[in-house]
This record gives C-alpha cells, sequence and structure tokens, in this order.
C-alpha cells in the first residue's frame, strides 16, 4: 500500500508574510522602489491573495515579479521565501528547490534560513511513496531533515523534523525488509541475510527489527548454519520474548532439533 506522509505544519515565515503584505500601503513605498509597471505591494499582495485561494503558480508568478522588478527592497527577500512556498504548495518540487537553493546561497544569514531548509527537506519528503520505489528522495529527505536538527535544534522545524526522521527511518528499513523477502522467496539466503541484516544493524528502533530477526533465523537454517540461527533467535527473544516472530523463530528450531523442549 502507498506510503505517503501527510504535511500539515504552518510554517511561521507564512504567517509572517502574508500580514506583511496585507497590511502594508503603497505610500510606506520609497518613490525609487516603485516599479515601472506595478508597485511592489500591489504585486506582493496580488501573490498573497492568489495563494490564499489555490492559485499557486500565479501566487509564484507574482512573487517572482516582486524579486525581478524590486530586488533590492526588503519585500524581495520575503517574496523569494514565499515563491518558493507557492511551488511547494503546487507539488512542483523541483522549482521549489531551486528557488530555495537560490534563497540559501544568496541570504545564508537570514532569520529565514532554517525554514528554507526546512521547506526544501520537505520536498523530498513529500516524494516518499512506498518501499518498492527508489528510495533516493527518502535518503535525501533524511538527509536534510538530520542537518536541520544539526543547524537549528532548538526550533519548531527541529522538533518537528525529529518526529518525520523517525518515519523516515522506517519506511527505509520497511524498503530492506521487502527487498529482503524478495530474495527469501527466491532462496538466494546471502542477499536477503544481507538485507536483513542491514535493518538490524542501522534501523534497531523500527518496527521492521523482530520480523528481521526471524527472516535471520530462517536464512541461517536453510543454510545449515545452526549457531547464527540459534544466535538470532536468542537475541530476538531476548528483546521481543512475546512477539509472534519470535514464537515462529522457535517453533522452526524445534522442528529442526536445534532447540530442546525446555528451553523457550
Amino acid at each position: 500500500m502507498p506510503c505517503r506522509f501527510s504535511f500539515r505544519f504552518s510554517p511561521l515565515v507564512l504567517t509572517f508574510a502574508l500580514a506583511a503584505g496585507v497590511t502594508a500601503c503603497a505610500g510606506n513605498v520609497p518613490h525609487d522602489e516603485v516599479a515601472p509597471e506595478e508597485a511592489v505591494d500591489v504585486l506582493y499582495t496580488k501573490g498573497a491573495d492568489a495563494l490564499d485561494r489555490g492559485a499557486y503558480k500565479e501566487a509564484a508568478k507574482n512573487f517572482a515579479e516582486v524579486d525581478r522588478q524590486h530586488p533590492y527592497s526588503s519585500w524581495a527577500l520575503r517574496a523569494e521565501i514565499m515563491e518558493a512556498f507557492s511551488y511547494y504548495k503546487d507539488m512542483d518540487y523541483d522549482k521549489a528547490i531551486r528557488a530555495l537553493d537560490q534563497f540559501i546561497e544568496l541570504h545564508p544569514g537570514n532569520a529565514d534560513v532554517a525554514y528554507a531548509y526546512y521547506l526544501k527537506a520537505l520536498c523530498d519528503y513529500e516524494r516518499i511513496f512506498d518501499v518498492k520505489r527508489d528510495q533516493a528522495a527518502t535518503r535525501r529527505a533524511l538527509e536534510g531533515l538530520q542537518g536541520i536538527v544539526q543547524r537549528f535544534p532548538d526550533t519548531e522545524y527541529a522538533r518537528d523534523a525529529s518526529l518525520k526522521i523517525g518515519l523516515i527511518r522506517d519506511h527505509l528499513a520497511g524498503a530492506e525488509m521487502d527487498v529482503g523477502r524478495y530474495y527469501l522467496k527466491r532462496h538466494l539466503y546471502i542477499a536477503a541475510i544481507g538485507r536483513f541484516k542491514t535493518v538490524v544493524d542501522r534501523y534497531q528502533t523500527t518496527s521492521h527489527v523482530p520480523e528481521a530477526l526471524e527472516r535471520l533465523v530462517e536464512c541461517y537454517v536453510a543454510l545449515g548454519m545452526a549457531g547464527e540461527a540459534q544466535k538470532n533467535a536468542a537475541v530476538l527473544g531476548y528483546n521481543f520474548p512475546g512477539s509472534d516472530w519470535y514464537r515462529d523463530a522457535y517453533n522452526l528450531l524445534k522442528k529442526k532439533g536445534l532447540v530442546s523442549d525446555g528451553e523457550k
């Protein structure tokens, strides 16, 4: 079943920027900043209105015009972020990332750079579909979210990123399990062991570890490696003693005569 995570985080930048666009008036704009076509506040407000009614392409176009016509105004910085956000809302993630990369490169010390990194990571996060697809976007999202936690640990972006990191790690473990099961079903035990060990070693806190340990028991039994099978069953029994996966592993070992009746 497709695995897509929804985004419900309300960016502070959006609230701040929209408020600035709605409350400003043309009289506050210096004469030398008035565009030959439209005043900066008019352009910005058009973008904000389009964004509010869900016309995201139109919103992005108007915010881009703010930056093009008034590149040295204070409005331009806000418009750059809002242009990227409009592309994000339109699910045009490649354009959003390009706009965000430009903002980060040009304004590395800006107060909104944490949000720019966060929104960039979300562009990859929103492209996570299911475990059967290529996981390149998933890994980029993980790297981006981990970077936010490291760079901006005291922000709400970091708190939200931490929650998403847990979901991504579980998703990546699920992808490894899917490939491992494929190999196991075709009796490609060495290849399957590599996938299941990756889950156990790299994704120890995910929900897939009990099954991975049981699958390792299956693989080692099939290869005649009794010691390795017993070792993984022992780890499974110690950490997940009441799980169905442990019962399956125990019953398999018992069936093969690799465990005595007195053991549990």
